[in-house]
């Protein structure tokens, strides 16, 4: 038999940033559960408001499957004595087995290495809901949960104290102690429309009757609610909302019964640069601005209220009085940070602390000044204009506005360098060189703000490495991995033909120029760290592990050249006569390395079969096309040479004798594969591909 089984945990506000997460989490370890205790069920089905994370669980089965119990006892040499009668521990093994002991021969079996005594109990699988209790409270304590609370005079934790539980089978109430609380069928509504207790009928029931109660409990539901009353009102203000993802589920986890609204600002505000007051209004408040048709922004936002107000005009116009400050704070901020420029404002970095061995951000500047005018010659960017930009490009950070709203760090270096009188490409990299911040970000697209880009992260890793600060385990204080990431990124997204090595040498120079200690095996660890983040950015890519790992054999020192190959040696795996090559490759290395040799030339004199023959012609013709196209990059083009000698591969494989008795012949042969094998190593060592590769 089956049912339908609703659990619903009911708390105070959870926080909004974190309700996604925990919900998937709940569904996940819930599902997992159940697996574990053999429970069948069709499908589950997670709700979560801000009060309450809630499954349903569609079909469940309301008893676990009937399962054997095997007990194994001592070896028949050791339960029965010379004169064929039961032991000690034969007696003993009877007792906890619940067998008589004059059945006790009826129960041996072979243990793939001796008899033994063994006894197999068929266990009637327990009750549904006499599982939960156990099941829901474990899962519950295992949630992702950084900081959980306690409350009252109990012990039990969750990330917010627990108000209510309800557990329904079916129809009937399940009363069972979760986290500290007697679980009923009753539930609450929406905090104001609907405060008062509310008897859930059965899981069927359950999404209605709390839609009547004020409560959206679908997530799904109500974000698309809350994106279509803000595109409606943008509208019908003559505009275009701007809907951040982040933003739209931050809000959706707020709000139960989600009410859109607009509102409007003075005009006069709009002087200040836009994303002063995207950023007042999206962090402060979780509004959504609005865009005219010349993507300028207009003197409008849009809230979302958690209540359908009789007089929703009231609740406008207390968002409105809430903004104006925020505003005219921004505002303030803005006015007064132009009254210095961003050379005298660096001074004060002097007194901002980047990391105690490594100095202040001042010092840090004056390393990525430096380091920017000698990576020009790789970004193409001016030398000089690099350095000065280099200088400037932390300056902001002391701002009043920056210190506010960290988010505009580098946006509003733009504005008060452009206020400065500095270069629009000076200026413009101030905003680049942190690109991207996060994963799916823009790079820079400037040849200043690349060069800004590369030399403040190669600073970055160089120096906490030299000073023994690396990540260890999920612990990256310094978000070293995010800005190894973005380094490759920048690198290979902008062509940067940089030598990797190279560069962070010319970083190892900077930091010891200014008396900071910088062991020359940190060069090597850093470069380590760095080509190890390849993983996860070409994984990023669709691309398969096998593709970098066949080029990675090769230590090529230029993410450039090693992303150029890696994207050839990928495409050539995936086709259909890939297979015949990769197999003959691995062939010929295991060969090899079985019978190294010091030279590959290759005497014509000692060919004894036509098929020999023809593999070292269509080698000897083939070769310097190969190598122009290797000198070029064109991977993809040196690859569809190599294909074509698959049929010539075969033919010698399957006619000629490699390890011929003859020693010259032998030895001449082997030569031939040296040669075969150099050809594919130009691009890779396609020897570590498999046939069937798998993203």
């Amino acid at each position: 038999m089956r049912d339908d089984l609703l659990i619903e945990i009911g708390v105070e506000e959870m926080p909004p940033t974190s309700l996604a997460n925990l919900s998937d989490a709940f569904h996940q370890a819930f599902a997992s559960a159940l697996d574990s205790a053999g429970l069948v069920y069709s499908r589950i089905q997670p709700f979560a408001t801000p009060r309450r994370l809630a499954l349903y669980i569609h079909d469940l089965a309301e008893q676990a499957p009937d399962r054997e119990k095997v007990l194994w006892g001592p070896p028949i040499s050791v339960a029965f004595d010379a004169a064929d009668q039961p032991t000690k521990a034969a007696v003993t093994f009877a007792a906890k087995s619940d067998v008589s002991i004059d059945q006790l021969k009826q129960f041996v079996e072979h243990d793939k290495k001796q008899a033994r005594l063994c006894v197999r109990q068929i266990k009637g699988g327990e009750r549904t809901t006499d599982l939960l209790e156990s099941m829901l409270n474990l899962v519950l304590k295992d949630l992702p949960i950084p900081k959980r609370m306690r409350w009252g005079s109990r012990r039990d934790e969750f990330v917010r104290p627990v108000r209510w539980v309800v557990l329904l089978f079916g129809t009937c109430t399940v009363a069972r102690e979760i986290v500290g609380v007697v679980s009923s069928n009753r539930s609450r509504g929406h905090r104001f429309h609907a405060p008062d207790e509310l008897v859930i009928s059965s899981p069927k029931h359950y999404q209605q009757q709390m839609r009547e109660a004020k409560v959206l409990v679908d997530s799904q539901e109500r974000r698309e609610i809350i994106e279509t009353g803000i595109n409606q009102l943008a509208r019908s203000y003559g505009g275009r909302a701007v809907i951040s993802e982040a933003l739209l589920d931050e809000v959706t986890a707020l709000c139960e019964w989600p009410v859109p609204l607009l509102g409007v600002f003075e005009e006069r505000f709009l002087h200040i640069p836009a994303e002063c007051l995207i950023s007042a209004m999206q962090r402060h408040q979780k509004y959504f601005h609005i865009l005219d048709d010349n993507g300028q922004l207009l003197p409008a936002f849009i809230t979302v209220a958690n209540i359908s107000s009789l007089d929703p005009l009231q609740v406008v116009a207390g968002n409105e009085r809430v903004i104006r400050p925020r505003l005219a704070d921004a505002e303030f901020f803005y006015k007064s940070d132009l009254q210095r420029t961003l050379t005298e404002c660096r001074q004060d970095l002097k007194k901002v602390v980047f990391q105690s061995q490594l100095g202040s951000v001042f010092d840090k500047t004056e390393r990525i000044s430096a380091l920017s005018q000698s990576l020009a010659v790789y970004t193409g960017a001016d030398p000089d204009r690099a350095e000065r930009a280099g200088r400037l490009c932390k300056s902001d950070l002391i701002s009043n506005m920056v210190a506010e709203f960290d988010d505009l760090q580098g946006i509003m270096g733009r504005y008060y360098a452009i206020n400065d009188g500095e270069e629009l490409a000076i200026a413009n990299a101030v905003r680049e060189h942190y690109l991207p911040r996060f994963s799916g970000d823009r790079i820079p697209t400037e040849t200043i703000g690349i060069t800004l880009a590369i030399a403040d992260r190669l600073d970055t890793l160089v120096g906490i490495f030299s000073i023994g600060q690396q990540p260890t385990g999920s612990k990256d204080p310094f978000a070293l991995r995010r800005a190894s990431l973005g380094l490759l990124r920048v690198i290979i997204e902008a062509q940067v033909d940089i030598d990797l090595p190279s560069a962070i040498s010319k970083a190892a120079i900077e930091l010891r120029k200014t008396g900071i200690a910088v062991p020359e095996k940190v060069e090597m660890q850093v470069f380590t760290y760095i080509t190890e983040r390849y993983i996860g950015h070409f994984k990023e890519q669709g691309i398969g592990l096998e593709s970098y790992q066949a080029v990675a054999a090769l230590n090529i020192d230029k993410p450039l050249d090693l992303n150029a190959r890696v994207c050839a040696v990928d495409k050539f795996s995936r086709r259909p006569e890939a297979a015949i090559l990769i197999a003959a490759n691995r062939r010929v290395a295991n060969i090899l390395a079985k019978h190294p040799i010091r030279s590959d030339t290759v005497q014509e004199h000692l060919f004894e079969e036509n098929a020999e023959k023809a593999l070292a012609k269509i080698i000897e013709e083939t070769k310097p096309q190969i190598t122009k196209h290797l000198n070029e990059r064109q991977y993809d083009q040196a690859l569809e040479l190599l294909t074509a000698l698959r049929e010539t591969i075969d033919c010698f494989f399957d006619h000629v004798m490699v390890m011929a008795e003859a020693p010259d012949i032998r030895a001449n042969r082997l030569a031939l594969l040296q040669q075969l094998r150099a050809l594919f190593l130009g691009v890779a060592d396609i020897s570590l591909l498999s046939s069937n590769e798998t993203m």
